[in-house]
């Protein structure tokens, strides 16, 4: 029996995605044809600053709000546990594939124009420790700079509220309702986005565009390649495991606009809202993407796991080091755990580069750190566009442990006797 179902008009389902890809194409030739494209900076950085300010308070209330509002801790723990576990795995696999690639494809053919630099006082296991699970004081919390001890916050702050009576408890309904605010906040804000992504790619290219040369160009172009072949090939299989059959064209129909917002912003925060859009819309359970999005948006790195292989492979080419299996066993296990690490420690992702620096390069962290600090801005959007993304197939993998493996069809069917 066929079935009439009506469809949106082109311009009213994909205009604003047009219109956010318009913004980055005008910004990527004005700021090439235009040195004086740094000015457009500010731009950018206003709807990047408003989107941070909303998410951070999102954030906690989202978290929180999914914790107190499921039926039991039991099964709060469950996604939280099968959500860390996903990450770790992910991350590793995104960390040996760049390892390969960088041997088959060695970074560095030539001589490379070291620098100087000063480095500051490195921090110490114990330091790092506590920077990334808590702050000093409850004010700290509050701030992007501090979204791993928040999450830690609210997530304790969810299971008191389980423990007090859960969704039965005033405090329970205020947090989801607060939760649906700031969502429809952050859809205002994002009507400026295609500004904004025009300003910001303006300033990117004006800023870093006559250093893709050399080396650094040949770097750059095997880890864009790599990002946009690491989505196209490695997501549909997770996508396919998490959600089963018809999971890979689902996937696919919502994948581009997370996507596009995290590559435009540079940021797997401000692409949460996004990312709970698409995931609302795909029929992932609520309590799901309310807790894998935002925990992934600062634990999920599969693009900067990659990113803290290709700098280490491009510093031991520079110096003349053989990248061997038990140098890149350890390069593995330190990309896992600083690609997560990186935004609890205070000054963020250049912190995780020193972190890398003074691992493999203590007598060399004058040349390499600056080095490595380049090779981290010039590698950010495509890494953060395979993080953001990536949180939103991660939900499928997460859904198939917690609402069961036909947890998609399920949807779809119900999709189809609603229509």
């Amino acid at each position: 029996m066929a079935q009439n179902v009506a469809k949106k008009p082109f311009l009213k389902t994909y205009g604003f995605l047009i219109c956010m890809i318009a913004g980055i194409v005008a910004g990527c030739i004005v700021g090439a044809v235009w040195p004086g494209a740094t000015a457009l900076e500010p731009i950018g950085t206003v709807f990047i600053n408003m989107m941070f300010c909303v998410v951070v308070p999102m954030v906690f209330v989202s978290i929180s709000s999914a914790i107190a509002n499921m039926k039991s801790a039991r099964r709060a723990g469950k996604v939280m546990g099968v959500t860390v576990l996903t990450f770790c795995v992910t991350a590793a696999v995104a960390a040996v594939i760049m390892y390969i690639v960088a041997r088959v494809f060695p970074l560095v053919t030539g001589d490379y124009p070291t620098a100087e630099g000063e480095v500051g006082e490195t921090l110490g296991v114990a330091d790092m420790i506590i920077n990334f699970f808590t702050k000093p004081d409850f004010t700290e919390l509050f701030s992007r700079r501090a979204i791993l001890p928040l999450i830690v916050a609210a997530i304790l702050f969810g299971f008191g509220i389980q423990l007090n009576g859960g969704r039965e408890t005033k405090t329970a309904a205020l947090l989801e309702d607060l939760n649906g605010c700031l969502m429809k906040v952050v859809r205002i804000i994002t009507y400026y986005a295609p500004v904004g992504f025009f300003g910001f790619f303006a300033y990117l290219v004006a800023s870093y565009g006559p250093e893709l040369i050399g080396d650094y160009g040949r770097t750059l172009v095997i880890y864009y390649v790599l990002c946009f072949a690491y989505m196209l090939v490695f997501f549909p299989l997770y996508a396919r495991f998490g959600g089963g059959a018809g999971s890979i064209k689902v996937m696919f129909q919502h994948l581009f606009r997370p996507a596009a917002v995290s590559f435009g912003t540079c940021s797997s925060v401000a692409t949460i809202p996004t990312n709970m859009e698409v995931a609302e819309e795909t029929g992932i359970s609520k309590d799901v993407s309310d807790i894998v999005l935002p925990l992934g948006a600062t634990m999920h790195m599969d693009g900067s796991a990659m990113s803290a292989i290709i700098k280490v492979a491009f510093l031991f080419g520079m110096f003349g080091q053989d990248f061997s299996t038990g140098r890149a066993i350890l390069a593995i296990i330190v990309a896992v755990f600083s690609s997560v690490a990186m935004s609890g420690i205070p000054g963020g992702g250049g912190t995780g580069e020193l972190v890398l620096c003074t691992i493999f390069f203590p007598d060399q962290l004058a040349i390499a750190y600056p080095i490595a600090l380049a090779l981290g801005n010039l590698v950010d959007p495509p890494a953060t566009m395979v993080n953001a993304a990536g949180d939103y197939v991660a939900c499928y993998i997460v859904s198939r442990y917690v609402d069961g493996k036909d947890w998609l069809q399920k949807r779809l069917k119900l999709n189809n006797s609603s229509d």
